[in-house]
């Protein structure tokens, strides 16, 4: 058994965010991180590799430099990486990406018994379509928003969280997940895998390498051939300060409705 980790490697929006003229990120210009959500679903790969004893692979979608992403992660704990990546592939919109990744996928192999593990949703998009997406395309039944998951032999049961509460279901493997930040704690790297991480199997697939899969559609990935396209993107302006009313109550608001007063807004 192997449970297929998918991770991203995103701009940290805690600073500027540049954008390319075409709409895309600039991403060479900018901090990068390791998405949060797809740190649940590698600790959650780990969890079970502990308990069973299973293979753990991850897998990104990227530039080059994405391959220190997937040695910390090695670090973390897991077996494998995969780091597929060509300019071809450059601009692709979650339809384009789903289908490169799935067709990686694809090209590893999932066997009966394997689990494809997605986060949530990546902090750059925020559209939580990838991970559905490759689902559909790879034909596995999938559980979205998992907030907890228990594998029996080739069953497992997850809590999807709701808006209002939570349902449990049950499926049989494969099948994919994506998981949420309530699922667990990342832990962090080894001393001693960080050392290891270096030598541990790397291995990057290319459009060569990807061209003959049938779920790539060549003139569906990249830029060119995405069927969706942004029209704009932008750095929002900065909020300006707040203010702190201090007192009791019934001053708070007295305080309050003069300032809204005095802005005739009341």
């Amino acid at each position: 058994m192997k449970i297929l980790v998918c991770v991203k490697q995103v701009p940290d929006t805690s600073g500027v965010v540049a954008v390319n003229p075409d709409g895309t990120l600039d991403r060479a210009s900018m901090e990068t991180i390791i998405n949060p959500d797809d740190l649940n679903a590698v600790e959650a790969a780990l969890q079970i590799k502990d308990e069973t004893g299973c293979k753990v692979v991850v897998v990104t979608m990227g530039p080059p430099p994405a391959e220190g992403m997937l040695r910390e992660l090695e670090a973390m704990g897991a077996d494998e990486a995969y780091l597929i990546s060509d300019r071809v592939f450059g601009g692709s919109d979650t339809y384009a990406t789903s289908q490169i990744i799935a067709a990686a996928l694809h090209k590893i192999g999932i066997e009966d018994d394997d689990v494809v593990m997605c986060g949530r949703q990546a902090i750059d998009g925020d559209t939580a379509q990838v991970g559905p997406q490759i689902a559909e395309k790879l034909n596995l039944p999938q559980i979205t928003y998992v907030g907890d998951i228990h594998k029996e032999g080739n069953k497992i049961t997850c809590k999807r969280m709701l808006e209002d509460g939570y349902m449990t279901i049950e499926v049989q493997t494969p099948c994919l997940l994506t998981c949420i930040k309530e699922l667990n704690e990342p832990r962090y790297m080894s001393v001693g895998r960080i050392m290891d991480a270096y030598s541990m199997p790397l291995t990057v697939l290319d459009n060569e390498a990807l061209k003959d899969e049938p779920l790539i559609d060549p003139t569906t990935i990249g830029l060119k051939g995405s069927p969706t396209n942004i029209l704009t993107s932008f750095t929002p302006p900065q909020k300006g300060a707040g203010t702190m009313l201090e007192g009791n109550g019934a001053e708070t608001c007295q305080k309050l409705a003069g300032i809204m007063a005095d802005k005739h807004i009341i």
